[in-house]
């Protein structure tokens, strides 16, 4: 018998500092079985600092792990055109390529300790597409997700480059470093 996902929910209040958007949202994820709770508080993160772009609330969670073929993350218009993909890890240079045929942006949010080989690897390749690429700090992520519950009440403050998390019990710091690519656009 194949293993279930886990589902978490999150009720979060964000506040972006850096593009005057406040805004509440609630989110039900699901933590694939191969999953590990990093990956799912990055593709968290990614979802709160790109909420600003999205005003017809149409950003949604993909099947993520279980769909190659999606993004973590998208933004697909009514019209099924692809505005905004985010893609949570490592891909391959192949794919990035991909994405960028099919929506008008794209993102990748890197967040493990292999990061930096990761982008060491890749960044001659990647530079020549339109893409922002963004590397998390994975000893930030490594504590934010070890207080994780299954439902959680989180209020995300962004500011310049780093997300503020606050729930009742604790509170955790999240940095990023722009490796290409403008985030704010």
């Amino acid at each position: 018998m194949a293993l279930k996902p886990t589902i978490y929910k999150f009720n979060i209040s964000i506040s972006d500092f850096n593009h005057d958007f406040y805004d509440a949202v609630n989110l039900t994820i699901a933590l694939h079985p191969s999953e590990t709770h990093e990956r799912m508080m990055a593709r968290v993160l990614a979802y709160c600092l790109n909420m600003y772009k999205d005003s017809a609330s149409l950003m949604t969670f993909t099947k993520g792990l279980s769909a190659i073929e999606e993004p973590d993350i998208w933004v697909k218009e009514l019209d099924d055109q692809i505005s905004c993909w985010i893609d949570v890890g490592e891909p391959s240079f192949d794919r990035v390529k991909k994405s960028c045929r099919l929506a008008k942006q794209c993102y990748i949010y890197s967040f493990n300790s292999k990061s930096a080989v990761w982008w060491k690897q890749v960044q001659s390749q990647f530079q020549t597409l339109p893409i922002t690429v963004v590397s998390f700090d994975w000893g930030a992520i490594q504590n934010l997700s070890q207080k994780l519950s299954r439902t959680m009440e989180l209020s995300v403050s962004i500011n310049d480059s780093s997300a503020f998390f606050a729930t009742q019990e604790t509170q955790h710091e999240v940095t990023w470093t722009v490796l290409q690519g403008t985030p704010n656009s």
